[in-house]
């Protein structure tokens, strides 16, 4: 599997010789290219991995699911993991300005 963001095919869009299809990608509708997938038609509700703005890979549910995870799992901050707190701001009113040099 490659790094890319999972999104599923909405619809294949007419012209551009069948390479674009409207996909949703966490609840937003991208264009992308799916020139690059060989392995037949594409049909709505199809998982896909897009990186660039191209789909690189045909997955199905559970690898999209898996595809978030881990990209989810590479935004969190350093020092959160299984079980941990989020950072918190600063308590007490504490304000910290920069005056110009």
């Amino acid at each position: 599997m490659c790094l890319g963001i999972p999104g599923r095919v909405v619809e294949l869009l007419e012209g551009y010789g069948g390479q674009l299809a409207l996909v949703d990608v966490a609840g937003v509708q991208r264009k992308i290219n799916i020139g690059l997938l060989d392995e037949g038609p594409l049909e709505p509700g199809t998982w896909v991995l897009i990186h660039m703005g191209f789909a690189l890979e045909r997955v199905d549910a559970a690898g999209a699911a898996q595809a978030m995870d881990g990209l989810e799992l590479m935004g969190r901050p350093a020092d959160s993991g299984p079980g941990s707190q989020p950072a918190q701001p600063p308590q007490g009113g504490q304000h910290v300005t920069h005056e110009p040099a």
